[in-house]
């Protein structure tokens, strides 16, 4: 038999992906050393932090990654951990050499998006995070932050909940954050830090704290390079929509709301907020509109309309002039809200509900339209 080859099992080992990181061992010189002496190959590897929490799945992975290597029979796996000095090298090496600096700036290729409403309860959070997996079921690197510090409610409605009830906390590399994936979506919420002795803390804080919050999640937390960035603001128009304002001018912004006009007449102003912080508002979305009933009849329970006015109030204040769309109507379902209540999101739990057919037709809208590069530098300088 042909012994094994030591190149072929580094080749193998250093291809492993970090399940937190998304990016292979070798990328990360996290492969201290491989050597194959017979059938057995001994592998040395250096995990991030002490008690890292994928340690077991990369254990798992090395493993049996060096043992498909023909000739391999047996694997001898050593596990350390990085020094201080090498775990400064990778936040370096993560950060792309920069010091802490917000990557989604003007010049990023990560299309932003804001998805807000004018007053609670008409469903944002649930949409937002329907479209998110929606998005990253296309392909898309997808990352999503949970603005709404007050009424934090993603990492349910994604099913990240560990079984004492919280969400799972982020992984720390000194002074980067490795969020939580869940669905394929890379996502932080306020909720991973609170105290876990009291899972029913509330978050009461004023505008600067609101302001460091949103600050450290778009600065520390590694979502690694995106397609596309939601952000689920706060109802309203208050502090923490003035802070994305000044972070991410730059942002478009999706404004939810319901048929009614209660809802529709609030919505109007968190889109035209968008406008005076420099954004642009990219579209609406109407939630809880008209449900198609088993007997075939229509139920409108909140009226109808509200999406379109909402749209057409915008397109009026626009100052260039341009058109905003209504990107869909989104009816009311069952199935969405017990997606929320699961934690399966209604667009892989049940993606033939009506709900779920709607959130995709606006996912696949947003998913063909890019940012472009008008505006941006580009990194070349002509000759």
């Amino acid at each position: 038999m042909t012994p094994p080859d030591t190149d072929a099992v580094s080749r193998a080992v250093g291809a492993v992906t970090d399940p937190e990181i998304r990016r292979p061992l070798d990328d990360l010189d996290m492969v201290r050393s491989v050597r194959v002496e017979g059938e057995t190959a001994h592998v040395e590897i250096a995990l991030t932090i002490v008690g890292c929490p994928a340690a077991e799945r990369i254990e798992r992975d090395v493993r049996a990654a060096a043992a498909s290597v023909p000739g391999v029979a047996h694997v001898d796996l050593e596990i350390g951990v990085m020094t201080p000095a090498e775990r400064a090298a990778l936040t370096e090496r993560l950060r792309g050499g920069a010091a802490r600096v917000m990557p989604f700036g003007p010049d990023s290729l990560t299309r932003v998006i804001a998805v807000t409403s004018g007053k609670g309860g008409v469903g944002k959070s649930t949409l937002t995070a329907n479209l998110a997996v929606a998005l990253a079921e296309r392909g898309l690197a997808v990352g999503l932050v949970d603005a709404d510090v007050h009424g934090f409610s993603i990492p349910p409605l994604l099913g990240l909940v560990e079984p004492d009830g919280l969400p799972p906390q982020p992984t720390r590399i000194d002074d980067l954050m490795l969020p939580p994936v869940a669905y394929g979506v890379k996502t932080i919420s306020i909720g991973m830090f609170l105290p876990r002795d009291q899972p029913a803390a509330a978050v009461a804080w004023r505008g600067p704290m609101l302001h460091r919050t949103v600050s450290q999640f778009l600065t520390d937390v590694y979502f690694g390079d995106l397609d596309v960035l939601l952000l689920d603001m706060p109802p309203g128009t208050g502090d923490v929509a003035i802070s994305v304002g000044q972070l991410l001018p730059h942002a478009g912004v999706l404004v939810v709301t319901t048929p009614q006009t209660a809802a529709s007449d609030v919505a109007v102003r968190s889109g035209l907020v968008a406008g005076q912080t420099g954004q642009h508002v990219i579209g609406v979305v109407e939630n809880m509109a008209a449900m198609t009933l088993p007997d075939g009849s229509v139920l409108d329970l909140f009226g109808a309309g509200g999406g379109q006015a909402v749209a057409d109030a915008l397109s009026d204040a626009d100052p260039d002039g341009a058109a905003v769309p209504l990107l869909g109507s989104v009816p009311l379902s069952v199935a969405l809200r017990r997606g929320g209540d699961t934690g399966t999101p209604v667009v892989v739990g049940e993606p033939s509900d009506a709900a779920a057919q709607a959130i995709s037709r606006i996912a696949e809208t947003l998913a063909r339209t890019g940012r472009g590069l008008a505006g941006r530098a580009l990194p070349f300088t002509p000759r």
